[in-house]
């Protein structure tokens, strides 16, 4: 396989980056270079296999598609697009996010997602004419916005390759078992989750993508779990003792927006009476109840105070936690269009730290998603009867759970909002040394402006994000502190061992700590993008990962590969 040329070329009318094959491919076509059925219709046969349809399996697939190659992608919901859709959660990026510190491929999504807007919403002439347009105006948040919108724009940017058979996404199955020989898995066998039927997947490579690292087991890919100890890293937040079952929580996330002189009361949630007393056993400790307006200042970890108010009313001293997801700001749009605001909520008030879902049965995971769902819905309830209103009376009953938002009949999102993983054991890991604000200048015995994170000579990417590790299982409370913008060295990317799969989500080489900075949308898609490419250069030189990591002449020819195809190695 020759190696394919970078094309950019921005589709007319939808205006995403598409990023077609290379003349000389697309004029030999040839018999394999579609998705093959086996002899049994059961079977099917790809360059790729990706197992995960978030965003580091999108990019990943998009990347290998690109490039010239096949793809077969599971995802285990309906929708694709993970934390960005079937979890609700908008955007979590840095300052830096419109002009660098994420590939081009991201940044122009990012562009597709407010032309969408443009194109099919009544927006106001000032909120059409911003360049930096976001749909919610939120605080956390930069483009802010429904996850309808980002999964139409992905499934655009992938339609042309699903069109020509290139690129079969296998919607509602989940991976139960691999075939593996020596360092090699050969295939996967997948499960509908509707009706139990099973599909085997052979393939040629393998991407796990999924929110938990699920191919890991499946495959004998040796991996790590929960928070390494100070002992074996050398961490300055690292834990005391090593526990593989310390995760961080996870969030069922819901929408919901207010109709004023309505009465939208849900029924009371049977763990209503549980949630509504409940005070976390933390350390440092939580300071009162958490159904309250008010929570752990995560970096300083003192009590700090929070609003409410539906009405989008300005409060001078407190975060008013409606705007902080709000994803439809009704002032962006024609006067009358919306009834109100909709606002994500992924609070700290509904983060789940009760029970680990992080290689458990199947049925310890589904019944603490049951359980973080129960907690979410009592956050409802209790802003709907009995959070504190500016007035000094109590509740919102004109807050309405918003199903549609979500696409699901409980309005709770499809999937829970993932932080932490199974992770690879990695030819290179990750650690605080290398990203962490503090740590990083004990070493370096530098400050502001000369303090740099480490430089890696085998970087396939870039990104930031302060270090947030929100409460977790084994009782912390919150760890959150600077980092500096970092790279994504392609070490952590490759497998001790296993010669034919790659991870593209939370599953890298990170240590416990350093996951708190590796984790999110831009950093996520940048991974997927450079496993993506990073296959099909394998193929072309007919050579391992660990072979190639071996060579810094290979690393640099495939960094240049890479930077063609709008993927920066550096920060400027």
């Amino acid at each position: 396989m020759k190696r394919r040329d970078f094309i950019r070329n921005i589709a007319s009318g939808g205006g995403m980056l598409m990023l077609p094959l290379s003349q000389d491919l697309q004029a030999n076509e040839k018999a394999d270079s579609k998705i093959d059925l086996s002899s049994s219709p059961d079977s099917l046969n790809a360059d790729v296999i990706i197992a995960g349809g978030g965003l580091g399996g999108c990019a990943a697939a998009h990347a290998a598609l690109r490039n010239g190659l096949t793809v077969i992608m599971t995802e285990e919901t309906d929708w694709i697009g993970g934390q960005l859709t079937q979890q609700g959660v908008p955007p979590d990026e840095h300052r830096w996010i419109e002009t660098h510190g994420a590939t081009a491929l991201y940044r122009e999504f990012r562009k597709s997602i407010r032309d969408y807007y443009r194109q099919h919403y009544p927006l106001t002439e000032s909120a059409k004419a911003n360049s930096l347009f976001n749909p919610g105006n939120a605080v956390v948040s930069a483009i802010a916005h429904e996850p309808r919108v980002a999964l139409h724009v992905l499934e655009e940017m992938l339609a042309p390759y699903v069109s020509a058979r290139r690129l079969v996404i296998l919607r509602q199955y989940r991976a139960v078992k691999a075939h593996t020989i020596g360092s090699f898995v050969k295939n996967l066998t997948i499960r509908s989750t509707i009706d139990q039927h099973q599909k085997i997947l052979i393939g040629q490579y393998f991407i796990d993508a999924t929110e938990l690292g699920d191919l890991l087991p499946l495959t004998h890919t040796a991996y790590v779990t929960g928070a390494e100890s100070f002992e074996q890293t050398g961490e300055l937040h690292a834990a005391k003792e090593y526990d593989p079952n310390n995760n961080q929580a996870f969030t069922s996330c819901f929408a919901m927006d207010y109709v004023h002189g309505e009465d939208w009361k849900i029924k009371q949630p049977e763990d209503y009476t549980f949630w509504k007393d409940f005070v976390p056993q933390l350390s440092p400790p939580w300071p009162g109840k958490y159904l309250e307006l008010n929570y752990s200042n995560p970096k300083t970890l003192e009590k700090k105070d929070l609003g409410f108010d539906p009405r989008g009313t300005p409060m001078d001293d407190v975060l008013n936690l409606w705007v902080y997801r709000r994803i439809i700001d009704k002032n962006n749009f024609e006067p009358g269009f919306y009834q109100g605001d909709i606002c994500i909520v992924n609070w700290p008030q509904n983060d789940y730290f009760l029970g680990n879902i992080v290689d458990v049965s199947r049925k310890d995971f589904d019944y603490h998603v049951y359980k973080g769902k129960q907690l979410s819905l009592s956050l409802l309830y209790w802003l709907q009867t009995q959070a504190p209103r500016p007035d000094g009376g109590s509740g919102w009953p004109g807050l309405r759970l918003r199903q549609d938002i979500m696409g699901t009949k409980d309005g709770l999102a499809k999937y829970p909002y993932v932080r932490e993983s199974r992770r690879i054991k990695a030819l290179f890991t990750i650690i605080e040394q290398h990203v962490g604000v503090k740590q990083r200048s004990q070493i370096t015995q530098l400050s502001g402006k000369d303090l740099k994170s480490k430089s890696y000579n085998d970087s396939v990417g870039i990104g930031y994000y302060h270090i947030d590790l929100h409460p977790s299982t084994a009782g912390n409370n919150y760890i959150d502190f600077h980092s500096l913008p970092f790279q994504i060295p392609l070490g952590a990317l490759i497998p001790v061992k296993m010669e034919n799969l790659f991870p593209a989500n939370k599953n890298i080489g990170t240590t416990h700590i350093t996951n708190g900075c590796y984790r999110l949308h831009p950093v996520e898609w940048s991974i997927g993008e450079a496993v993506g490419i990073l296959i099909p250069y394998l193929m072309d030189k007919n050579i391992s990962p660990q072979k190639m990591y071996q060579s810094q002449k290979m690393i640099i020819d495939f960094q240049n590969i890479i930077r063609d195809q709008g993927i920066d190695t550096q920060w400027p």
